[in-house]
């Protein structure tokens, strides 16, 4: 059983989307998508270097539409995908819900909203690496910070304002690994709040289908039958947590064995390492990773 799945934000690094423009059709669709989201995404996944794609409103159109190109350029019907954070919009192109140019026009409006709001309070994100999970858990609650990624096998992404972070840091779970991440906000917590009224008037405007294939969510690792279903799921997803452990269970329930992460793939495949023993796992990172997908298909 083939899972399709699209990274989220962080996973962007300089140039790493250089290779693909000569794949046929691929320059041509980002220049299509860059008129939608307002972004030169040509330069962006070329030239541009990491603090301007570490900005929010850049990376998440960036991120989405390296997705959808590098999933058309593989050319594979998955039995199912999965999106984690922001690569869900992608995940819903993918499996049907919604068109890529809606999906690129929600993901400008997303990567905008939470920038925006990001820029309210100054806010960060924390890996916390190792530690019991209850612990870990209980760390962050004392420090009045938010749980916003649980992505399984010893990975917790704590959230909240600069000070709250601080204090965490002085006292940490034990056993527990912390390091700060390169994000420009607490995403998936309750600062998210504007972003969320932002991206639920753009749906509005969009009549999602149901999905063609097996989609699974991000909110509580659930397989959703249902378009509108999903659709809502998004737009709430940018202020609650992403729950990649309970979506990592519906993987090994649904009796997943291969895994391709899109470009830039790496992370999602290094999560699935440690928590979908036995699955074949690739990640796509140049075109030369086309047909080394296919075989493992």
């Amino acid at each position: 059983m083939l899972l399709i799945t699209a990274p989220g934000q962080g996973a962007q690094t300089p140039g790493f989307l250089a290779p693909w423009l000569e794949v046929p059709g691929v320059a041509d669709r980002l220049g299509a998508w860059s008129d939608i989201v307002g972004l030169d995404l040509i330069r962006c996944g070329t030239t541009a270097d990491a603090d301007e794609i570490k900005d929010t409103a850049v990376a998440q159109p960036l991120l989405v539409a390296a997705a959808l190109v590098t999933f058309q350029a593989l050319g594979l019907r998955p039995d199912a995908v999965a999106g984690h954070s922001v690569g869900e919009l992608a995940a819903a192109a993918m499996a049907g819900v919604l068109t890529e140019e809606e999906a690129m026009r929600l993901v400008a409006v997303r990567g905008r909203g939470m920038a925006e709001a990001a820029a309210v309070t100054q806010t960060g994100m924390t890996a916390v690496l190792g530690g019991d999970v209850d612990e870990v858990l209980a760390a962050i609650a004392k420090q009045g910070l938010t749980p916003a990624n649980i992505n399984g096998n010893g990975q917790i992404v704590a959230a909240g304002t600069l000070e709250q972070l601080a204090a965490f840091a002085e006292e940490p779970p034990a056993k527990a690994r912390l390091r700060p991440l390169a994000v420009a906000g607490a995403f998936h917590t309750e600062h998210m709040a504007p972003a969320v009224a932002a991206l639920d008037a753009a749906a509005a405007s969009v009549t999602p289908k149901d999905p063609e294939i097996t989609l699974v969510s991000n909110r509580d690792g659930a397989v959703v039958e249902s378009g509108a279903d999903f659709l809502a799921r998004l737009v709430g997803q940018v202020s609650s947590p992403v729950r990649w452990d309970l979506c990592t269970r519906t993987f090994a329930d649904l009796g997943v064995t291969a895994l391709i992460e899109l470009a830039p793939g790496g992370t999602l495949v290094g999560l699935a390492r440690r928590d979908l023993k036995g699955v074949a796992l690739l990640g796509l990172k140049t075109p030369e990773d086309i047909e080394k997908a296919r075989e493992l298909a």
